[in-house]
């Protein structure tokens, strides 16, 4: 009795910021699940993987924040007609379990609790930069210089606040309402709000562009809003 074989079909291979980590293994999983295509993400610090790509290494498509990706456009190294915006990300407030809660409602209330805070941390991506530009416009750059603590590249936030070694941490939302030992006090308030676009592309090394593209379509689509929601982020 002979038996027919199917061949086992390669999985697309991709690289993105720790940000999207646990978004990107839903929608994968999705994917694969509907189209039988598997799909291998590997997640590290922001910094780290687009310098992974500008060194060559071969992948079939990227996910980083907006300003990257324009980077990695220039650069010759993703296709810029497949850029594909994913997903808004914003900032979110966590302390210790156990903590007092702190007043974050409004611009003045976020300042006073920096201000009062012995210890802060923010992550080193985009967000990390735009939040050091609100304490420079605060003015308040000098007075808490000495009690911040930076979270090495593809370390969450998150877990240094868990472990107590930051009294008060700024991550995106997305990064922090998986991590247990943390409470999230909320968005930081519209006013000061720091959104990131997320996109995803397909690098200019790709040899299975059409299987790519059908991934790409996959995820922008509608279907699966509802598990970018999930994850704490806003459908692109």
């Amino acid at each position: 009795m002979s038996v027919t074989t199917h061949p086992t079909v390669a999985p697309l291979t991709g690289i993105s910021s720790m940000a999207t980590r646990q978004l990107l293994a839903e929608l994968t999983q999705a994917y694969a699940k509907s189209s039988g295509q598997s799909v291998l993400i590997e997640s590290v610090g922001g910094v780290d993987a687009a310098k992974r790509v500008q060194a060559g290494e071969v992948f079939d498509l990227v996910v980083l924040a907006s300003d990257a990706m324009s980077k990695l456009i220039a650069s010759g190294h993703l296709s810029a007609d497949s850029l594909t915006p994913l997903v808004f990300s914003g900032v979110a407030v966590a302390v210790p379990v156990g903590s007092a809660g702190l007043d974050i409602s409004s611009e003045e209330a976020v300042r006073e609790a920096v201000l009062a805070a012995p210890t802060l941390a923010y992550s080193t991506g985009p967000s990390g930069v735009a939040l050091a530009q609100l304490f420079e416009r605060w003015g308040i750059t000098e007075q808490i210089k000495n009690r911040l603590v930076t979270a090495p590249p593809g370390v969450p936030v998150g877990s240094l606040v868990a472990k107590g070694e930051v009294a008060m941490g700024f991550q995106q939302l997305s990064e922090l309402i998986h991590v247990p030992g943390i409470l999230v006090l909320g968005p930081l308030p519209d006013v000061i709000q720091i959104t990131t676009t997320f996109s995803a592309a397909m690098t200019s090394l790709c040899t299975r562009p059409t299987e790519v593209q059908a991934l790409l379509s996959f995820m922008a689509s509608s279907e699966v809003a509802v598990l970018k929601k999930r994850q704490g982020m806003t459908p692109a």
